[in-house]
């Protein structure tokens, strides 16, 4: 369902299927059918995304007519101009104004699954894809396993336009944007090299300062990133709410630090009631919500205030 219309989003959505029984003409021609779909609705003055699933597969349809062409194979196998032809798929994307009357912009984004066999990053068409679009979305099987939706491990995932987008998150949304964002990844990452650590020792071995930063890292693992697609709220976030819940946890670790300096235990500090309103933001409605976040930040400054001063 669209969550700024209400409306299934199949009213405005088109398929092409092709399936590993159909000629390897078809399955190879098919992704660039879909970009032309595309950039007919974008000269429309419409903003379409284009989800090419999966450029693997067309990627060996593309090896197996090459083969039968005897063309001179590449690395697997592939042919030569695997990256060429990835790369005049990949750049028909983009924002346009559009010739003609009425004046009109439109976009075309085109998002392209890669499968690699066997998870092995460094396969042609992974390495070729990377080096074209310079972003990447790692869908992780381990946490769908843990039932973590969407299954996006966030140490290997990454993107190189943060510098193009910064501007924009500062000027329209927050100015604070870039630096909780690097400093959520900081945590995450500490996170996972004390992974190691705690499976030899134990969590409650370690110091408090490294049992808070495992606890905020889970707050931002199960109630920021985390999402349920089937509920009414949490299945869709605007931007400026991610950010709110992002200072909520940042607001909540800043005090945690603190309170840790005059000798309260992190067990404590679990048990605060601002803990469970931060594990209930999702459930915030996306519209005036601004009233919610501030009485959010009051509560985790009183509860800090409380329990810092009754010592």
């Amino acid at each position: 369902v669209d969550p700024r219309t209400g409306k299934p989003l199949v009213e405005r959505s088109l398929f092409i299927a092709n399936t590993s029984n159909m000629p390897v003409a078809a399955r190879e021609t098919s992704i660039f059918l879909g970009a032309t779909f595309g950039e007919y609705f974008r000269d429309m003055g419409y903003h379409v995304l284009m989800v090419a699933d999966s450029t693997s597969r067309w990627a060996e349809a593309m090896r197996e007519i090459s083969g039968r062409l005897e063309e001179l194979p590449g690395e697997e196998g592939y042919p030569a101009y695997l990256g060429s032809r990835l790369a005049s798929f990949y750049e028909r994307s983009g924002h346009v104004e559009t010739l003609g009357r009425p004046e009109r912009t439109g976009s075309l984004t085109i998002m392209g699954a890669v499968s690699p066999p066997g998870a092995d990053f460094s396969e042609p068409v992974t390495q070729a894809t990377l080096r074209i679009v310079r972003a990447l979305y790692a869908l992780d099987v381990n946490l769908a396993y843990r039932r973590h939706y969407p299954a996006i491990n966030w140490l290997i995932s990454y993107s190189l336009y943060v510098d193009n987008v910064t501007e924009w998150w500062h000027k329209e949304i927050d100015p604070s944007w870039r630096s909780l964002r690097e400093r959520g990844l900081e945590i995450l990452q500490k996170e996972a090299e004390l992974e190691e650590l705690v499976r030899l020792v134990g969590a409650e071995a370690l110091p408090e300062e490294d049992k808070l930063l495992l606890e905020v890292a889970r707050m931002i693992r199960e109630d920021f990133l985390q999402q349920n697609a089937f509920h009414e709220i949490d299945t869709y976030c605007p931007p400026k709410k991610a950010v709110l819940m992002m200072k909520a946890i940042m607001m909540f670790y800043d005090y945690g630090l603190k309170a840790l300096r005059r000798g309260i235990t992190v067990e404590e500090i679990r048990q605060l009631k601002s803990r469970v309103l931060i594990a209930r933001m999702k459930e915030i409605p996306n519209t005036g919500f601004e009233p919610y976040f501030e009485e959010l930040f009051k509560s985790i400054e009183k509860d800090f205030e409380e329990l810092i001063g009754g010592r």
